[in-house]
């Protein structure tokens, strides 16, 4: 697990896990009922379509789109300037869990429980409308604080709370593989994730996060999505919200 740009303190003195909170100043934006998480490459040429699919999803108020930009086909001639071991292996996970080994770009997976080809619009677009998420998670923004609260729901499983990092849009120009010559925009980019505390079924959680640790100029947000493991797997999302700076 990794984080460009965003100190490591955060998991230890500067997150504060609390157990009562006051009256929020500002309530912040996103909460979908669709995480449609995309695993796309810059080498692959059947993958532009199902970046601007992404790109037009990224729009809806209803949806989360984040693209993991994977490095399993760096070595074909173009080294993806976002792609990581860590987001091919988040795939990898997903793959293991439905019983699985098979990964291919693009994939776009929705909610954490089902995969479908990321160019395939109709599927993509049926995928979202049948698609809910059991848990409301609140961002609201307390001084110079950003408070997460996620409620209690006994009938659901204890779960990580991951702290996902974003750029709204990147654009590359690349030069070699198979999408050479191309200069490809890309939204909702992925540049690093890690666990910020643990949601109990029976409890909920309230975190708050130090706004002074992310750049306010960087073209971009975070996501935070409340999901389970399975046998060190991951699991369906439960809950997701998003924040742009």
């Amino acid at each position: 697990m990794f984080l460009h740009g965003f100190s490591a303190s955060i998991a230890g003195t500067a997150l504060a896990l609390i157990l009562s909170g006051s009256v929020a100043a500002e309530s912040v934006r996103l909460n979908p009922k669709a995480v449609v998480e995309l695993f796309t490459s810059q080498g692959c040429s059947s993958c532009p379509p199902a970046d601007a699919l992404l790109t037009s999803l990224a729009e809806r108020d209803d949806v989360l789109a984040l693209a993991y930009h994977v490095d399993y086909w760096d070595y074909i001639g173009w080294e993806d300037t976002f792609g990581h071991k860590d987001f091919s292996d988040r795939q990898r996970g997903y793959a293991k869990s439905w019983g699985s080994s098979r990964i291919f770009t693009p994939q776009m997976v929705i909610n954490g429980a089902e995969g479908v080809v990321g160019s395939k619009r109709d599927e993509v677009y049926d995928a979202v409308a049948s698609a809910q998420l059991p848990l409301e998670v609140s961002l609201t923004v307390y001084g110079d604080m950003l408070k997460l609260n996620v409620p209690a729901d006994a009938s659901l499983e204890d779960a990580s709370i991951w702290l996902i990092r974003y750029l709204d849009r990147a654009d590359v120009a690349i030069e070699k593989g198979e999408n050479a010559g191309k200069s490809m925009v890309y939204t909702q980019v992925v540049v690093g994730r890690q666990i910020v505390g643990m949601w109990e079924a029976g409890a909920g959680a309230e975190i708050k996060l130090p706004l002074d640790q992310f750049d306010p100029s960087a073209n971009g947000g975070i996501a935070i999505l409340v999901q389970p493991e399975r046998n060190g797997l991951p699991g369906p999302i439960l809950g997701a919200a998003a924040y742009s700076f």
